[in-house]
């Protein structure tokens, strides 16, 4: 009798312990609603100066998603351009076998590996010296005159160039080779000039933009660190390699991973119109952006051209998540997300 009086007893305590965990949960999820509630409320003034910001994301960047069918289809103008036949992933076959596949991605992957790592370097560069500059007039000219660039359009960029290279009237030509008594240069048919050409152009029109970002990051480094480090004897080259960069670190990991998201992507501009789309620099001016572009203006081949973009999307976004993991494998907090 005794023992199954203690079983009882014990089956009533295990009783009220789940009573009373049962209540509780249910005044806390009560308590959380009437939370959410006041939340809701509270932000109703917010989330309505939010509403036209996301309309206009919600219009320009996922309706358009509904075109991505386009890349698995065959358009035809009689049935539609999203109800055409399916074809699946043939056009991104005949994009990725293509004569010019291999040429077009090599030109697209290289150039941006060298305008993510050299265009880093010398905006740091740029950032570091600019901070150096102790007058404060002097340094907003330069800021200016570095900045600059960056507001020209490739349309102003390619005359500039065009003034420089031109065949019959280019000042390279014209007055420098011609007072050497050398022979003129056809600057527009020959590819071995337009490598260095691009790359220079690139990283002297967006340099200005990119040193302001890191300007911005080093103004924010506590002067008490150059401080400690001049009683210490350090000497400024010491105090960049020692402070300034190892603090710009979570800075400059941010923004490789932000630019290898468009490693296969190009800027039109810079590809096509500085180089005056000349077909005889196709092969060292030719990236995905312009094939895109070709294939819907003269072949007009729109499933080709969908193919082509969502390539470039979809190996865009595969390279962010992977640098950003292997980032975090080694730094936690350097990662993008």
């Amino acid at each position: 009798m005794l023992t199954k009086f203690k079983c009882r007893e014990e089956e009533i305590n295990l009783l009220s312990i789940l009573t009373k965990k049962a209540n509780k949960s249910i005044a806390s999820s009560y308590v959380k609603r009437n939370n959410f509630k006041k939340d809701f409320k509270k932000s109703i003034p917010l989330l309505l100066m939010l509403l036209p910001g996301s309309l206009i994301l919600i219009i320009n960047n996922y309706l358009p998603m509904v075109g991505i069918l386009i890349a698995f289809q065959k358009v035809d103008y009689r049935k539609g351009l999203l109800f055409g036949d399916w074809v699946g992933f043939n056009n991104f076959k005949v994009f990725l076998t293509g004569a010019y596949a291999f040429i077009i991605t090599r030109n697209t992957v290289l150039y941006n590996l060298v305008f993510i790592f050299l265009g880093t370097a010398v905006a740091i560069f740029m950032a570091i010296a600019l901070n150096e500059i102790t007058k404060t007039r002097l340094k907003k000219i330069y800021q200016s005159a570095m900045f600059l660039p960056y507001f020209m359009s490739w349309i102003v960029i390619s005359y500039i160039a065009f003034a420089f290279f031109g065949n019959q009237y280019g000042f390279i030509n014209n007055t420098i080779l011609k007072g050497l008594g050398m022979k003129p240069i056809s600057f527009y048919n020959e590819t071995k000039f337009w490598p260095f050409i691009i790359i220079f152009s690139n990283i002297w029109k967006y340099t200005g933009y990119n040193a302001v970002v890191y300007l911005a990051s080093i103004a924010g480094i506590d002067t008490e660190y150059y401080e400690a480090a001049e009683m210490d004897g350090a000497s400024k080259l010491k105090q960049i390699t020692s402070i300034t960069i190892p603090l710009l670190k979570p800075v400059i990991i941010i923004m490789i991973l932000l630019a290898l998201g468009r490693i296969v992507s190009a800027d039109f501009g810079l590809f096509y119109v500085l180089p005056l789309d000349s077909g005889a620099l196709y092969p060292v001016t030719n990236v995905l952006d312009t094939y895109v572009y070709r294939a819907m203006a003269q072949s007009q081949d729109y499933a080709m051209a969908a193919a082509a973009g969502l390539f470039q999307s979809v190996v865009g976004m595969i390279m962010v998540l992977t640098s950003n993991h292997i980032v975090k494998k080694f730094n936690d907090d350097s990662g993008l997300f």
